[in-house]
């Protein structure tokens, strides 16, 4: 069953929890460092750049300025347009 749902209010973001104690620092960083790639990737296409040839460093770090991200080093670059390449 199919229902017509109107969106009445505005996007609430969900409630941050702690990350997990006890993982190595690597981790740590390459978990947050995920997550700013994914922002920054949702932000791109949302601009309309739809694909990771269209995207380089000064683009993404332009996009990251906008949203209001600091600006990402170039392996968190790198791994934007690896997000955006990819074929789920």
């Amino acid at each position: 069953m199919v229902t017509d749902s109107i969106i009445d209010s505005p996007y609430a973001p969900l409630v941050k929890r702690r990350l997990p104690a006890g993982r190595p620092r690597s981790w740590y960083v390459t978990h947050n460092r995920r997550l700013k790639a994914m922002r920054l990737a949702i932000a791109l296409l949302d601009s309309g750049v739809y694909r990771a040839s269209l995207a380089d460093n000064e683009k993404i770090r332009h996009a990251a300025d906008l949203v209001g991200i600091r600006p990402p080093s170039d392996k968190t670059c790198r791994l934007v347009r690896d997000l955006m390449r990819a074929r789920r």
